[in-house]
């Protein structure tokens, strides 16, 4: 799962960047929005309301459309994604606690666990995960669907502003 790290960028490659998802046809606008959400009622629903004027629009409305979710968009979306790993060069001992604990993940609740990393440094990342998870099991499958469909919209906030800046988040 793509991680992204918070950050401030020009205001010029924004609106590039935003100039050319609003001009993209429907078709690329959508495959563009699923990478970043993969429910296609989400994609469909953002890509049929441009042009945005500007990028915080175009959060908001992705916000929105996350929120309005029904539980089988909610699924199709955590279906596209996969569990966030750990580097290769990680030790065998962490790659198999990380893979017993989204294994009871995914056990439990159904779908892969997913988290927004942001707010952490890359090298806090696999702690976080298996915090994470280790915290979320002990959900009601009802609260851990509010948590879920609440990490998707901030993971596809981050990948949205990832595809307006074309990555340039500095």
């Amino acid at each position: 799962m793509p991680v992204q790290s918070r950050g401030t960028t020009h205001v010029g490659a924004r609106s590039r960047g935003l100039d050319r998802f609003n001009s993209l046809p429907v078709t690329a606008a959508e495959a563009a929005l699923l990478a970043c959400c993969g429910s296609l009622r989400w994609a469909k629903r953002l890509a049929a309301h441009r042009p945005y004027p500007d990028l915080d629009a175009l959060l908001a409305a992705a916000d929105e459309a996350g929120y309005d979710l029904a539980p089988a968009d909610l699924a199709e979306a955590l279906a596209a994604e996969h569990s966030p790993g750990l580097h290769h060069a990680a030790p065998p001992s962490a790659h198999l606690a990380l893979s017993a604990a989204h294994a009871a993940y995914e056990c439990r609740f159904g779908h892969v666990f997913v988290i927004c990393l942001d707010a952490f440094a890359r090298s806090e990342h696999p702690d976080q995960v298996l915090a994470g998870i280790r915290a979320r099991l002990g959900h009601e499958p009802d609260e851990e669907r509010v948590v879920t469909a609440d990490e998707m919209r901030r993971l596809a906030r981050g990948r949205i502003i990832d595809l307006v800046t074309d990555g340039d988040r500095a």
